[in-house]
């Protein structure tokens, strides 16, 4: 196993310390060190407040992958939204964003008010367009679910049917304009209802090539134009009015360009999907998500469209608007286990740094990638990933320098509604404790660059203090998440070396750090995540 954890309870003074000891009893791990220097003189990028964000899909429980059914009853037209566990995992983010939609939300028609042709669900039929029948959200449906939202302080977006009126030629391409009459029902019934939505984004991976059908950038441009008058004209009177977001789809660069060009004045979120780890079925998937190379592939992307957001003029900004990372429902014990938290936080670091505002996972619930357990509801280890980084990153991003080992991948943030700053350290190495010193470069009055180096020895503690011990200066937080017994396919997830469980009554844990003197290094064990909320680390930006 690589790593277990061990208590000493160590009496000093009048109290007691609890020293988190982790330990290999079964391989040689080495040691190594590392110098992580952040620049504190101005933000590189800024995200939503609420940057975490969850979809909810389509997909009934006839979507299968490889000969394996992954959705059960998660699709949003029969997911139990009374469920205890559910309930508590959303509230837990306050605010959760969550977006609605996925590759079967251009095949659904709303129910309308008078209307008495029945509303069924999606049936598998092979003859179909994406293999699945029409389905239908009936408006009883869509009452329960803002119920839901507002119960749990969701921030809803939603999906809207660009496919509705339209036909899709042999070559894929779906000519003649968008048939917004189903979508205005919805969004007036929504109106009439009082319901909050965030926004509305048209259409699901119809963007550059597409899937299964495909709009040139030119008509979805003036697709979206309608959609915003129809935004504009039900929202009249509204001092706030829903976001309009699109494409919704895979990044290409050529047909974003003429998009975004032809969208400035009605676009106000680009939203983009990733997928970058290729199908759930591909046995290589951990090799990839423990790959640095790889992971810097996404750069790519990222990097692309900030470029294309920035030279076009547009007010726009980027989102992504759905990332499985492994397409086809994920894969069992890969993108719902403790390895996927690998490549989950650093696209969330990643993303960031270019500029994303908000970051929505697919899944909340549903098929192998979702942040909870598609039939139990238990939290996988990503939920909890995702759960810290809400409560502890804040929205100014710094720029960060590591140098030692390419196996350690580092992003700092502002702390979240606290002083100071809050580091992510994820080990891809599963044989290397890495000792991470951390620096800060400020720039002086005279212009010149100095390093303030904040640790200064090599000795290792983690100590659990009493609550109020988090007011000394030279005290910082650290969260370390490992997986149970060492194994990176695990879906047990240990915090500081304890297991996370859900209590009797549903409760999501309370994630509490370890207490460690500012003037030790950080210590990342081999495939370890640690973040590390420096509170006494007043860099200029965070002031």
């Amino acid at each position: 196993m690589y790593c277990r954890a061990a208590s000493l309870l160590v009496l000093v003074g009048s109290g007691v310390l609890v020293l988190w000891v982790c330990y290999n009893s079964s391989l040689a791990v080495s040691q190594s060190a590392g110098i992580l220097v952040i620049n504190g003189t101005a933000s590189v990028a800024k995200t939503d407040d609420d940057y975490i964000c969850a979809t909810l899909d389509w997909w009934p429980p006839e979507k299968c992958d490889y000969g394996t059914c992954s959705w059960g009853r998660a699709t949003l037209e029969t997911l139990d939204l009374k469920n205890t566990l559910l309930l508590n995992a959303v509230k837990a983010f306050s605010p959760l964003r969550i977006r609605i939609g996925g590759t079967l939300q251009d095949k659904v028609v709303y129910e309308t008010q008078g209307d008495d042709r029945p509303c069924g669900i999606f049936t598998k039929n092979s003859s179909e367009f994406l293999g699945f029948s029409e389905g239908c959200l009936p408006l009883a449906r869509w009452d329960e679910l803002n119920s839901f939202f507002k119960q749990t302080g969701s921030i809803v977006t939603f999906g809207l049917n660009a496919l509705y009126g339209r036909i899709i030629g042999s070559d894929s391409f779906v000519n003649g304009p968008w048939n917004s009459s189903n979508a205005e029902s919805l969004i007036r019934y929504t109106v009439n209802k009082g319901y909050s939505i965030l926004g509305w984004e048209l259409g699901n991976e119809l963007s550059g090539h597409g899937v299964g059908a495909r709009v040139s950038a030119h008509q979805y441009a003036s697709d979206i134009k309608t959609l915003q008058h129809l935004v504009e004209e039900i929202y009249a009177g509204f001092e706030v009015k829903p976001l309009v977001l699109a494409p919704g789809g895979f990044f290409d660069v050529d047909w974003f360009a003429h998009f975004i060009d032809q969208t400035s004045k009605t676009l106000q979120v680009v939203t983009h999907h990733i997928y970058n780890l290729g199908p759930g079925v591909d046995d290589h998937l951990i090799y990839k998500i423990l790959n640095p190379s790889y992971l810097d592939g996404a750069v790519r992307t990222f990097s692309s469209l900030q470029t294309l957001l920035k030279n076009s003029g547009t007010s726009a900004v980027a989102w992504v608007g759905e990332a499985g990372g492994a397409y086809n429902s994920g894969r069992n014990l890969v993108t719902n286990s403790f390895v996927f938290s690998f490549w989950y936080l650093d696209q969330l670091g990643m993303a960031a740094t270019y500029y994303t505002k908000t970051y929505c996972r697919q899944t909340l619930i549903g098929g192998n990638y979702g942040l909870l357990n598609t039939q139990t509801f238990l939290p996988n280890p990503d939920y909890y990933s995702a759960l810290l980084w809400h409560k502890l990153m804040g929205s100014e991003v710094l720029l960060t320098s590591f140098s030692g080992t390419d196996k350690i991948r580092a992003y700092a943030h502002c702390s979240k509604n606290s002083p100071g700053i809050t580091l992510l350290l994820i080990n891809l190495d599963g044989k290397t404790t890495v000792q991470v010193h951390v620096s800060t470069e400020n720039v002086t009055s005279k212009g010149t660059v100095t390093l303030k180096h904040e640790s200064q020895n090599h000795r290792t503690r983690f100590a659990s203090m009493s609550r109020g011990s988090s007011n000394d200066g030279n005290i910082r937080e650290e969260y370390h998440l490992t997986a149970k017994e060492g194994n990176i396919q695990s879906q047990v997830l240990l915090l500081n070396g304890k297991v996370l469980n859900i209590d009797s009554s549903g409760n999501i844990p309370s994630l509490d750090p370890i207490y460690v003197s500012h003037s030790d290094p950080i210590t990342v064990a081999p495939f370890s995540v640690v973040f590390a909320r420096i509170p006494s680390m007043n860099v200029t930006t965070c002031i």
